[in-house]
């Protein structure tokens, strides 16, 4: 038995990597509120939730982006309300190799992707801890929300649109 290293594999090297690239580089907390009214319900509870997302460029550093999640939720009936829960939760992205046509997509679809499952986490704890079963939201399809936004835009855009005046 020797201890002669198998030619067969070829050498790892440590080569940069090729084409496109999302690198996460932290995730946080931005912004959180919790508001628990104390008033007890005694009917079952609706659960209203809301979610958006954006993204903007980090200035001074090329090809940054910090991308939120805004989480709203409410539960209660009605007229009196359990408990309010807001959360921003955010992530710093670094994106290489991809064409400006394919930025906007991934920065809103991707990258929501990739934070939701922390934030869906933190949400479940703070209800927890605010004395409720745990909030557990159920998985989002950013690609859907992302082509209901788009679609919204556009209806707006049209709408404000003039109508162009006839030629004489």
């Amino acid at each position: 038995m020797t201890d002669t290293p198998d030619m067969a594999t070829p050498p790892q090297e440590n080569t940069p990597q090729q084409g496109p690239a999302i690198r996460v580089l932290s995730q946080y907390i931005k912004d959180l509120s919790f508001e628990n009214p104390g008033a007890t319900v005694q009917d079952q509870p609706n659960i209203e939730l809301g979610i958006d997302v954006g993204a903007a460029p980090k200035q001074g550093d090329e090809g940054v982006f910090e991308v939120t999640l805004k989480l709203k939720a409410r539960a209660g009936t009605q007229t009196t309300a359990l408990f309010l829960l807001e959360m921003d939760y955010s992530g710093l992205f670094q994106l290489q190799g991809f064409s400006q046509a394919d930025m906007e997509p991934i920065l809103l679809i991707e990258c929501p992707r990739i934070l939701f499952p922390f934030a869906r986490r933190i949400i479940a704890h703070i209800s927890s801890e605010g004395g409720f079963p745990p909030l557990r939201i159920d998985p989002v399809d950013f690609g859907a929300l992302y082509n209901t936004q788009k679609q919204r835009a556009a209806a707006a855009a049209s709408e404000q649109t003039p109508p162009a005046e006839p030629q004489a």
